[in-house]
């Protein structure tokens, strides 16, 4: 494979996407013969700090590629670790470049408004002669395990409730629901109130409610979240941020902890494997991912992979709500299965909802149909290579990966197919990471249950 001149071999190619560049063998491709130094930091709320010490070529015929790989590296720091500011040493070309990209009407527009509404201050591109070191503020939450509590797992698709005793669950639901399409928060917040109650009527009372949502999430107040897209800013502000609060107390004056659910999916995997160092990774409506460090702490990180690269290919389709190519969220969850069910030869109904069409791609896996199984196993090779790239990242051990799209023989196939990818492609990692899918019923409500013991209780 060949992009800016730069040649990089590809062994493993999604059967159903040969034109897929995984953004690790290009970034690696890149940096040999790269021999300019280039920090890169971005700060984010109490003085934290995510640095990175690397190089670019710096000559005339290489801007175009040494801007690219800039870009994706800020990018993918950018919503991994999540920030305000941008620091640069070293170039004084990236640092121009970046400033572009990330003023209003630049190509990072979208990251730049939405940083800066999530963390509340202008966002900002700044030169040094040496960017701030590396900090961070891990926090332990969760494996509140005493008392009856309720677990709410908000998905794009369906939502689920758990109701727990002393850490065992007596109750879970499923329901299906479309929030991403309603644009009345009341249908959001009566949905929220119903799983919560119809989770109460199975305990003998309620002492705390834990919530696990796609989102970004301070002091229990949702700041940005795909669930709500449809919903008017005016009446985000007025009725979403503080929507999960609201709905809780209608169940009762308990404690509330309300998490991102990739956060929670990581929490789940440590609590269910006893291990930590590990990645979560729910692939439903989006892709959601969480971290718990190794000593059993949330980072604080944003962690929202779906919309950090991992593609290279300058054909990769875009994301409709970022309007960036080759993220994440194309290639893990509902969206990315729904593509490449149009290159595996199957029409789907175009009326359908997304986690129908879904459900009917899974019912001709489970019947054996070749077509569904080529698009699972392209799924498995994009995730093969993008685990190694999460791992240079994260240094992470243990990958959960859980979701709709993980569910069934689907999932088997996924979980085999980057398991092979990992030992042809990156063998140096190959012992180091452990993908691992739960037990089915842990798959579909795992989240609900872990999300039920992050309130403490006084």
């Amino acid at each position: 494979m060949k992009r800016f001149d730069i040649e990089f071999q590809v062994k493993n190619k999604p059967e159903l996407d040969p034109g897929f560049m995984p953004l690790l063998k290009f970034n690696r491709a890149y940096l040999k013969g790269a021999g300019k130094p280039l920090g890169l930091a971005v700060e984010r709320s109490g003085g934290q700090v995510a640095a990175v010490s690397t190089f670019i070529h710096g000559r005339p015929e290489t801007r175009e590629a040494d801007l690219y790989y800039i870009d994706r590296l800020v990018k993918f720091l950018l919503w991994m670790k999540g920030g305000f500011r941008i620091w640069v040493s070293g170039d004084r070309e990236a640092y121009a470049y970046l400033r572009r990209a990330y003023a209003p009407g630049g190509s990072r527009d979208f990251d730049r408004e939405l940083m800066a509404g999530v963390y509340e201050r202008p966002f900002e591109v700044c030169f040094c002669n040496q960017i701030p070191e590396e900090k961070s503020a891990p926090q332990a939450i969760g494996r509140n395990l005493k008392g009856c509590r309720i677990g709410f797992d908000a998905g794009g698709s369906d939502r689920k409730v758990s109701a727990v005793i002393d850490g065992e669950p007596v109750y879970s639901e499923e329901v299906v629901w479309y929030p991403k399409t309603n644009p009345d928060p009341d249908y959001h917040f009566e949905g929220i109130v119903s799983a919560m109650r119809s989770a109460a009527e199975h305990l003998p009372r309620v002492d705390a409610i834990g919530v696990s949502s796609a989102g970004i999430f301070v002091d229990n107040r949702c700041m940005v979240a795909s669930l709500f897209l449809k919903v008017p800013p005016e009446l985000f502000d007025k009725k979403v941020k503080d929507i999960y609060l609201r709905a809780a107390r209608e169940i009762g004056n308990v404690p509330v902890s309300v998490c991102n659910d990739g956060d929670v999916t990581a929490l789940a995997g440590a609590m269910s494997l006893g291990e930590n160092n590990i990645l979560g990774i729910a692939m439903g409506t989006s892709e959601a991912v969480g971290y718990v460090d190794e000593n059993g702490s949330v980072t604080g990180w944003l962690n929202e992979l779906a919309f950090a690269p991992v593609d290279a290919c300058p054909e990769a389709m875009a994301d409709e709500w970022s309007g960036d190519i080759g993220c994440g969220v194309k290639y893990f969850s509902q969206d990315g299965v729904i593509k490449l069910a149009a290159a595996a030869g199957i029409a789907l109904e175009e009326e359908l909802p997304p986690a129908k069409k879904l459900k009917a791609v899974q019912a001709l896996m489970e019947a054996g149909d070749p077509r569904a199984q080529a698009i699972y196993r392209s799924i498995g090779v994009y995730l093969g290579h993008s685990l190694a790239l999460y791992h240079e990242f994260y240094g992470c051990g243990r990958v959960l990966l859980l979701g709709r799209v993980m569910s069934g023989t689907g999932g088997d196939i996924i979980l085999q197919k980057a398991g092979e990818v990992l030992r042809d492609e990156y063998p140096e990692y190959a012992e180091k990471i452990k993908p691992t899918l739960p037990d089915e019923k842990s798959r579909r409500v795992g989240q609900s249950v872990a999300a039920a013991s992050l309130p403490e209780m006084g």
